[in-house]
């Protein structure tokens, strides 16, 4: 079936169904950003492949609510398919929740796989709608029976980590959550969120794309802790590893049933990281504590050997790119060169490292225009072919067994425009002061946001996206519950956080700009005045200054550039030949 069959199919279901909307988030059972394949459902029945969305069908319309980092892209991807673009106006929130208010009537009903949908989700609609007497139904799916040879899900090996890896066993990690979980009260926790649960059990895997995790559901309860994974993921030796450590091991379908037949006390659900089906599910003499999951604090704050191997990736990572760059600059001239080549290249180099596993998202090769959509990722018919002209953002990041990386660059390829040299400032400047920043302990992440834009304010330009996202240790490149962006959110820098800084200019149809390091909040100082912190950047890679207007930056910024680069030549040097040290001695030159 093609989109437009696929929504006619969908649409008759309905009509049989007495449904009036039915609503396609993007996630799956344990709420993921990145989804196995089996749960890409939004891409198999509209077309959009972009990682955030909901799409809404009635019976006269068909929308894909999304925000401004794929506007561009839903835009082409939904061309001829039946589905219409709805630009959010704020990104993450259900405004389709309110267009459906305007929609229906009374007596309607508007229908859902609760599989699918996060709590938070369903919560959003049922109190939007229910109040008008529009009935909402969490059960309800309509693709499963349509789709032909829906994929399978992954049955590929997991694998667990040592502690000389990790910095903390299992057990103790355990430990931890529970000893939170005794504070308020609680004697149960479904952990869904499956960073949350690879953190918790030092298991990694390789079920989805690019993120270095299993499918399963953890358990915790006052007399025993179980792992509901699927049978043969885990070899006897590690299943009796994890025994050893506290943990049952069960079949990962057992774990609905398991939740279901708890009778009594109360359990903790993270209503952004459990689907609607297991919150439903829960007896009616059990207590629901909504709170987020206890293990999203404690992963965030990395611990000393977590950062100690998180700087050796980065040496690793930035000598692969170092290798690209200089391999780019070389061969661009010859007209061979695709965005999808360079992509694979740079792939190539990072797999070069010891303990390299995956690229940690898809990279993002943009070329002239396709820069300024910031989740580019090129197909085969929007593959550009590179030229000595113009500029090229690169996006990319890798998994190493010792962290996760994740990088920006942009460089010039040849005739460079002022404009593009003062955009290109601007953003530099931004990065600078993003990571220069001091600040009092307390610190929310919407006042980092604040303080890299003001350049870039002060000259009337602004970016769309946030600043910055939490990154984790051998895990998901984008890791909660930090972030820093203009939203209110009440999360406090903490020490030991991975966060990145990454403003951006796009100018749409011409070029894009983002330049990306990794930062780890460290505290700096105690005085009279309070207990005061900075940043130490961790990313280790040459930034560009041919594309650097001098006039625009004051001296502060000139000698943190100056500085990083001498830092960056230091770092990495001792790991390339005599030809490459060569060629980043020259990129690394004091302006």
């Amino acid at each position: 079936m093609n989109h437009i069959e696929k929504l006619a199919s969908i649409r008759e279901q309905m009509k049989e169904k007495g449904v009036d909307a039915y609503i396609i988030p993007s996630s799956d059972p344990h709420i993921s950003e990145y989804l196995p394949d089996r749960y890409k459902c939004i891409a198999w029945t509209s077309g959009f492949t972009g990682s955030a969305g909901t799409l809404v069908i009635t019976a006269d319309f068909a929308g894909l609510w999304t925000d401004s980092r794929y506007f561009v892209q839903a835009g082409e991807q939904l061309e001829g398919t039946g589905f219409e673009l709805v630009k959010l106006q704020v990104q993450g929130k259900p405004e389709y929740a309110t267009w459906l208010a305007k929609q229906l009537k009374e007596g309607d009903t508007v229908a859902f796989d609760g599989n699918l949908a996060a709590v938070a989700v369903a919560q959003a609609v049922q109190q939007e709608l229910q109040p008008l007497g529009i009935h909402v139904n969490g059960h309800l799916d309509l693709l499963d029976p349509i789709w032909e040879n829906r994929p399978a899900l992954p049955l590929e090996k997991a694998y667990l980590l040592d502690e000389k890896t990790t910095g903390q066993s299992t057990a103790s990690k355990i430990e931890a959550v529970k000893a939170k979980l005794k504070d308020k009260r609680v004697d149960n926790h479904l952990v869904s969120s499956l960073d949350d649960l690879a953190w918790l059990l030092n298991i990694r895997g390789n079920d989805v794309h690019c993120n270095p995790v299993v499918l399963g559901f953890f358990l915790i309860q006052a007399d025993k802790n179980t792992l509901f994974i699927a049978d043969g993921k885990l070899s006897n030796e590690e299943v009796a590893s994890l025994n050893a450590s506290g943990v049952q091991v069960e079949d990962y379908e057992k774990a609905f049933d398991a939740v279901k037949s708890i009778s009594n006390g109360r359990i903790l659900l993270d209503t952004k990281r459990t689907c609607f089906a297991f919150y439903d599910a829960v007896a009616d003499g059990v207590e629901i504590v909504e709170e987020t999951n206890p293990s999203t604090n404690l992963k965030t704050v990395k611990n000393g050997v977590e950062i100690e191997h998180t700087r050796n990736a980065m040496v690793k990572d930035g000598v692969a790119l170092t290798k690209f760059f200089k391999w780019l600059e070389e061969e661009v001239g010859k007209g061979e060169l695709t965005e999808i080549s360079i992509a694979e290249k740079l792939q190539g180099f990072r797999a070069e490292n010891d303990g390299f596993v995956d690229i940690s998202f898809d990279t993002i090769a943009g070329y002239l225009e396709h820069g300024a959509l910031p989740h580019y990722k090129a197909t085969e018919e929007s593959n550009a072919t590179l030229k000595p002209e113009g500029l090229l953002l690169v996006d990319s990041g890798g998994q190493y067994k010792d962290g996760t990386t994740d990088i920006t660059r942009v460089v010039s390829l040849g005739n460079i425009k002022a404009e593009e040299k003062t955009d290109y400032t601007l953003v530099l400047k931004g990065t600078i002061e993003g990571s220069q920043a001091i600040f009092p302990k307390g610190t929310r992440g919407y006042s980092i946001d604040a303080i890299t834009r003001r350049p870039i304010w002060e000259q009337l330009r602004n970016y769309g996206h946030g600043t910055g996202h939490g990154v984790g240790f051998f895990l998901n490149v984008h890791e909660g519950p930090q972030v820093f962006n203009m939203a209110a959110i009440d999360i406090l820098i903490e020490e030991g956080m991975i966060t990145s800084i990454e403003p951006g200019l796009y100018r749409e149809g011409q070029y894009g700009i983002r330049i990306e390091n990794l930062v780890l909040s460290k505290a700096v100082e105690s005085n009279y005045f309070g207990d005061f912190m900075d940043f130490e950047t961790l990313t280790i890679c040459y930034i560009a200054t041919d594309l650097v207007d001098k006039t625009l930056l004051d001296q502060k910024h000139i000698d943190w550039l100056n500085r990083y680069n001498a830092w960056v030549f230091e770092k990495l040097s001792p790991k390339l030949d005599e030809e490459h040290a060569a060629w980043l001695k020259e990129k690394t030159l004091a302006i």
